[in-house]
Protein backbone atom coordinates (compact mmCIF):
# COMPACT_ATOMS: atom_id res chain seq x y z
CA UNK A 1 0.00 0.00 0.00
CA UNK A 2 2.87 2.21 0.43
CA UNK A 3 3.77 1.96 -2.94
CA UNK A 4 0.20 3.16 -4.21
CA UNK A 5 0.66 6.02 -2.18
CA UNK A 6 4.39 7.15 -3.06
CA UNK A 7 3.05 6.93 -6.68
CA UNK A 8 0.33 9.14 -6.17
CA UNK A 9 2.43 11.85 -4.38
CA UNK A 10 4.98 11.60 -7.45
CA UNK A 11 1.94 12.55 -9.75
CA UNK A 12 2.67 15.78 -11.83
CA UNK A 13 -0.91 17.00 -11.40
CA UNK A 14 -2.94 19.10 -8.78
CA UNK A 15 -6.45 20.56 -8.46
CA UNK A 16 -8.06 21.16 -10.29
CA UNK A 17 -6.65 18.53 -13.42
CA UNK A 18 -5.82 15.55 -10.76
CA UNK A 19 -7.79 12.68 -11.82
CA UNK A 20 -6.84 10.06 -9.97
CA UNK A 21 -8.54 9.95 -5.74
CA UNK A 22 -7.02 6.56 -5.31
CA UNK A 23 -4.95 3.54 -6.42
CA UNK A 24 -6.24 -0.04 -5.87
CA UNK A 25 -4.05 -2.20 -7.37
CA UNK A 26 -0.50 -2.01 -9.55
CA UNK A 27 1.80 -4.55 -10.84
CA UNK A 28 4.68 -4.70 -13.77
CA UNK A 29 1.68 -5.59 -15.98
CA UNK A 30 -1.54 -3.44 -15.00
CA UNK A 31 -2.94 -0.66 -12.83
CA UNK A 32 -6.04 -0.31 -11.33
CA UNK A 33 -7.21 3.20 -9.45
CA UNK A 34 -10.34 5.54 -9.20
CA UNK A 35 -12.13 9.42 -9.25
CA UNK A 36 -14.94 10.60 -8.59
CA UNK A 37 -16.06 13.85 -10.56
CA UNK A 38 -17.06 15.96 -8.28
CA UNK A 39 -19.80 18.55 -9.08
CA UNK A 40 -17.72 21.27 -8.29
CA UNK A 41 -15.54 20.99 -11.58
CA UNK A 42 -15.39 23.82 -13.23
CA UNK A 43 -16.19 21.99 -16.53
CA UNK A 44 -19.77 21.12 -15.48
CA UNK A 45 -20.71 24.90 -15.38
CA UNK A 46 -20.77 25.01 -19.53
CA UNK A 47 -20.96 21.64 -20.96
CA UNK A 48 -23.83 21.03 -21.08
CA UNK A 49 -25.79 23.83 -20.13
CA UNK A 50 -28.89 22.67 -17.90
CA UNK A 51 -27.62 19.23 -18.13
CA UNK A 52 -24.33 18.68 -17.22
CA UNK A 53 -21.82 15.94 -18.17
CA UNK A 54 -17.81 15.15 -17.98
CA UNK A 55 -16.34 15.80 -21.42
CA UNK A 56 -14.60 13.13 -23.36
CA UNK A 57 -11.50 14.24 -23.01
CA UNK A 58 -11.79 14.88 -19.18
CA UNK A 59 -12.44 10.75 -19.09
CA UNK A 60 -9.17 10.80 -21.96
CA UNK A 61 -7.23 12.41 -19.21
CA UNK A 62 -8.35 10.27 -15.96
CA UNK A 63 -7.29 7.18 -18.22
CA UNK A 64 -4.12 8.54 -19.14
CA UNK A 65 -3.57 9.72 -15.41
CA UNK A 66 -4.17 6.14 -14.07
CA UNK A 67 -3.61 3.48 -16.80
CA UNK A 68 -0.43 5.10 -18.10
CA UNK A 69 1.28 7.57 -15.70
CA UNK A 70 0.59 5.15 -12.53
CA UNK A 71 1.81 2.74 -14.33
CA UNK A 72 5.09 4.37 -15.96
CA UNK A 73 6.13 6.01 -12.74
CA UNK A 74 5.75 2.18 -11.11
CA UNK A 75 7.58 0.61 -14.26
CA UNK A 76 10.30 3.57 -13.91
CA UNK A 77 10.74 3.76 -9.99
CA UNK A 78 11.14 -0.49 -10.63
CA UNK A 79 14.32 0.37 -12.62
CA UNK A 80 15.37 3.12 -10.74
CA UNK A 81 14.64 5.99 -13.37
CA UNK A 82 12.81 8.77 -11.41
CA UNK A 83 15.08 11.08 -8.75
CA UNK A 84 14.45 13.78 -7.19
CA UNK A 85 13.64 16.06 -9.48
CA UNK A 86 11.32 13.89 -11.21
CA UNK A 87 10.23 13.27 -14.69
CA UNK A 88 8.35 14.77 -17.79
CA UNK A 89 5.67 12.91 -19.68
CA UNK A 90 4.18 13.58 -22.76
CA UNK A 91 1.47 11.65 -24.50
CA UNK A 92 1.95 10.42 -27.77
CA UNK A 93 -0.89 8.48 -29.17
CA UNK A 94 -4.50 8.33 -28.04
CA UNK A 95 -7.44 6.36 -29.72
CA UNK A 96 -10.67 6.40 -27.66
CA UNK A 97 -14.04 4.64 -27.91
CA UNK A 98 -16.55 6.45 -25.58
CA UNK A 99 -19.84 4.34 -25.23
CA UNK A 100 -21.58 6.03 -21.49
CA UNK A 101 -21.92 9.36 -20.17
CA UNK A 102 -20.41 10.07 -16.79
CA UNK A 103 -22.27 12.79 -14.64
CA UNK A 104 -21.58 15.29 -11.94
CA UNK A 105 -20.46 13.29 -8.74
CA UNK A 106 -20.01 9.97 -10.52
CA UNK A 107 -17.47 7.89 -9.36
CA UNK A 108 -14.86 5.72 -12.41
CA UNK A 109 -12.77 2.94 -12.29
CA UNK A 110 -9.94 2.61 -14.44
CA UNK A 111 -8.06 -0.51 -15.07
CA UNK A 112 -4.96 -0.37 -17.22
CA UNK A 113 -3.69 -3.21 -19.42
CA UNK A 114 0.39 -2.55 -20.29
CA UNK A 115 1.22 -4.06 -24.10
CA UNK A 116 4.50 -2.89 -23.89
CA UNK A 117 7.38 -0.48 -22.19
CA UNK A 118 10.47 0.15 -23.90
CA UNK A 119 12.87 2.77 -24.82
CA UNK A 120 10.87 4.75 -22.33
CA UNK A 121 7.66 4.28 -24.22
CA UNK A 122 4.60 2.85 -22.66
CA UNK A 123 1.33 1.44 -24.55
CA UNK A 124 -1.10 0.39 -22.52
CA UNK A 125 -4.76 -0.67 -23.04
CA UNK A 126 -7.17 0.89 -20.85
CA UNK A 127 -11.16 0.67 -19.66
CA UNK A 128 -13.13 3.01 -17.44
CA UNK A 129 -15.65 1.38 -15.77
CA UNK A 130 -19.00 3.43 -14.00
CA UNK A 131 -20.57 2.20 -10.32
CA UNK A 132 -22.16 -0.15 -12.39
CA UNK A 133 -19.32 -2.16 -13.83
CA UNK A 134 -20.34 -0.94 -17.13
CA UNK A 135 -17.76 0.65 -19.39
CA UNK A 136 -18.04 3.62 -19.96
CA UNK A 137 -14.91 4.11 -22.40
CA UNK A 138 -12.48 2.42 -23.98
CA UNK A 139 -9.20 2.52 -25.78
CA UNK A 140 -5.20 2.15 -26.00
CA UNK A 141 -2.71 5.45 -24.94
CA UNK A 142 1.04 5.77 -25.57
CA UNK A 143 3.17 8.24 -23.78
CA UNK A 144 7.32 8.52 -23.53
CA UNK A 145 8.41 9.44 -20.13
CA UNK A 146 11.59 11.58 -19.43
CA UNK A 147 14.04 12.08 -16.15
CA UNK A 148 13.88 15.78 -15.71
CA UNK A 149 17.22 17.68 -16.32
CA UNK A 150 19.24 19.67 -13.25
CA UNK A 151 19.24 22.44 -15.17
Amino acid sequence: MNELNDILEKLPYSDPFLYVDSLTAITDESCEGSYVFKESLPFYQGHFKDFPLTPGVILAECCAQIGLVCLGIHLLAKEGHIASEGFQIAMSSMQMEFLKAVYPNEEVRVVSEKSYFRFSKLKCKVHMYNSLDEIVCKGTISGMFKQKDDG
